[in-house]
């Protein structure tokens, strides 16, 4: 678990051990781990390098590449050895380094069959080569002679394996501008002797004499002398990173008033600041918008601290927002909830794609009332109104939740791997009741296409419903499906998208079916990466890429306060939304709402991802709807 990063792994002749490189706090070691306890052993615990192991045909000696032994990386002087093979004995951890040549790199081992000779790579003549290093008497032969050389991706990428029973030489060649996989069988790659391997005459390619200078030359003087420069040892001056916050951006601010009207002078826009200081471990965000008339302004800060693995957070925000609106006779009424929230969030990540989370906070909703003249626009005292409108609201909540994502991400929506949140919010004051989340989604990868599908719930447990007769107090354990920017939407059941005057008549609207203190969701989609780069999309055109997209949804709304045997058993008390109060409310049976239809999402220039759809519902009288989210997707 403390290991950060794997790589090259190497199975055991046996099949019980996998040999790796890992990365712990930013240094590779060796590591074996046990497949048969569950168990991973450390091999190796200092700062040179490990890269590439492989395993002896008896299983007693792991090969690999490294940078230590004479000659090899000196950490005090900063002087940097060339790599070569070094063999480690698994029982006792000794380590001894093979140096077959003085000059250049050597790397990638592999055992012959019969474990007398090490197979290796090396550039010591300007030309990256497979030589043969018998273990016996250190004799070294040459097997390959390329004018372009064996290479990998890098320059110390593995590039040559060989087959532990057969024998055969499998090594990759650059040549012709592309890579090429060249076969040798066991007896070519016994190899020609190479006498005398450090009496060889240099073949460092494309240089110009003089090689180097007579008088050995200022950078030569330099590089024997690597203390000249560096501070004293003894006595190092360390000083504390200043913690101070600095600002690191401003998001893209957007104003828009108006004067006049129906309904006098307006702002609408918001600009957003975030500092932090140098290493990032503080972070904080300061956010000002507004949406309406001046009493609409209101903003949030937000102050986080990464320093160490507990992250935590505080923050307050004063966030007015228009509730709805309540007629009357030559007269309209709006509510506005203005919040007062204060927030706090400790998270302890257990790995980079997962982490726990824990948060506390409170929020006051306070009820502001606009009135104005139905006629001219002109405000009105809101006490001339013989109408009961809410008290503030207070509630308190603590919640702990398990996330994780591993997912990779495209340019509209995750191409690859998957997502989860499940979280448990009890909430009390003015209302008591206890909020559960539970959000899963994963992302199936076949290129260039991706399936993906999500299960959702969302719901309110432990809180009476008063059958959703009192609008304001029952919005705050109310879920829907019918809301665009929430999680649990239905595509084709926006409630935008109905005709409340219609509904009014009907005995039972599908609307009725979009509320319920709980609610839960399955989508699917398969998409198709229509527009974009020449790596994602099936067109190249990467100033507007654009998935196409084949979706269906479902999902059902309820209130209960326990399960039946099955949604037939569940009772749902609603009313019309956007009115005070309506005769409709009556006892009916939660029924599913699904859809099914066509999207298209589009990447604006990286600015903003939209997604207009078309859908077919199967239980609305309108057969058909189109939409637009201004969102990227699940």
């Amino acid at each position: 678990k403390d290991v950060g990063a794997i790589r090259n792994l190497a199975w055991s002749p046996d099949g019980r051990y996998i040999a790796f490189s890992g990365m712990s706090g930013g240094i590779s070691d060796l590591y074996l781990y046990d497949l048969g306890e569950g168990k991973v052993r450390q091999l190796t615990d200092d700062r040179y390098a490990v890269l590439q192991p492989t395993w002896s045909p008896d299983g007693s000696t792991v090969a690999f590449t490294t940078d230590r032994g004479e000659d090899g990386t000196e950490f005090g002087n900063l002087k940097y050895g060339k790599y070569r093979p070094g063999l480690i004995d698994v029982e006792s951890g000794n380590v001894e380094t093979i140096r077959p040549f003085s000059r250049g790199q050597q790397h990638n081992p592999q055992f012959s069959p019969d474990g007398r000779s090490l197979y290796f790579i090396s550039d010591h003549d300007g030309f990256k080569d497979v030589y043969r290093y018998s273990r016996a008497d250190g004799s070294v032969y040459r097997i390959t002679k390329l004018q372009t050389g064996v290479s990998g991706i890098t320059a110390t990428s593995p590039a040559m394996s060989v087959a532990q029973q057969s024998g055969r030489m499998l090594f990759s060649v650059f040549s012709n501008s592309g890579y090429s996989i060249v076969s040798l069988s066991k007896e070519e790659t016994k190899g020609e002797r190479v006498k005398r391997p450090d009496s060889l005459g240099s073949y460092t390619a494309a240089t110009l004499p003089p090689v180097q200078s007579a008088d050995g030359g200022v950078v030569s003087d330099y590089l024997g002398d690597p203390n000249t420069g560096l501070p004293d040892q003894g006595a190092p001056e360390v000083s504390k990173a200043s913690d101070r916050l600095y600002l690191d951006r401003i998001a893209p601010p957007s104003v828009g008033t108006s004067v006049g009207g129906r309904f006098g002078t307006q702002v609408a826009g918001g600009v957003g600041f975030y500092f932090s200081d140098i290493l990032g471990d503080q972070n904080l965000s300061v956010s000002v918008r507004a949406n309406g008339t001046v009493k609409d302004i209101g903003g949030g800060v937000f102050y986080a601290n990464r320093d160490n693995r507990y992250n935590y957070g505080v923050g307050v925000s004063h966030i007015p927002s228009a509730f709805g609106r309540v007629r009357f006779i030559q007269s309209g009424s709006r509510l506005l909830p203005v919040q007062v929230v204060l927030t706090g969030q400790v998270s302890y990540p257990l790995s980079q794609t997962n982490r726990f989370e824990l948060s506390a906070g409170g929020t006051r909703y306070g009820f502001g009332i606009t009135v104005r003249n139905g006629y001219t626009g002109q405000e009105l005292d809101p006490s001339s109104l013989d109408a009961n409108f809410p008290d503030p609201f207070y509630l308190s909540r603590v919640g702990f939740a398990y996330v994780g994502d591993f997912s990779r991400s495209g340019l509209t929506s995750p191409l690859q791997g998957g997502r989860y949140r499940f979280q448990v919010t009890p909430q009390f004051g003015s209302r008591n009741f206890v909020s559960v989340l539970a959000d899963y989604r994963r992302y199936f990868f076949r290129e260039p296409v991706t399936f993906a599908m999500r299960g959702l719930h969302q719901g309110n447990y432990g809180a009476s419903t008063n059958g959703f007769s009192d609008v304001f107090g029952d919005v705050f354990i109310r879920e829907s499906l019918g809301d665009s920017y929430q999680l649990g939407f239905v595509r084709g059941y926006s409630f935008r998208s109905f005709d409340r005057n219609t509904c009014e008549f009907q005995q039972r609207c599908v609307l009725e079916d979009l509320y319920g203190t709980r609610v839960a969701l399955g989508s699917a989609e398969f998409r198709v990466p229509l527009l974009g780069p020449e790596a994602l999309g099936l067109s190249t055109f990467k100033y507007v890429p654009t998935d196409l997209v084949l979706f269906a949804d479902a999902g059902v709304a309820w209130t209960s306060e326990s399960f039946g045997s099955s949604l037939r058993d569940f009772a749902l008390r609603t009313s019309i939304p956007g009115e005070r109060s309506s005769n409709l409310s009556e006892s009916v049976k939660a029924r599913p709402v699904t859809s099914a239809g066509l999207s298209a999402r589009v990447n604006l220039l990286g600015a903003v991802v939209f997604e207009a759809f078309y859908a077919r519902t199967f239980q609305r009288q309108q057969p058909w709807d189109f939409g637009i989210l201004l969102r990227p997707g699940w």
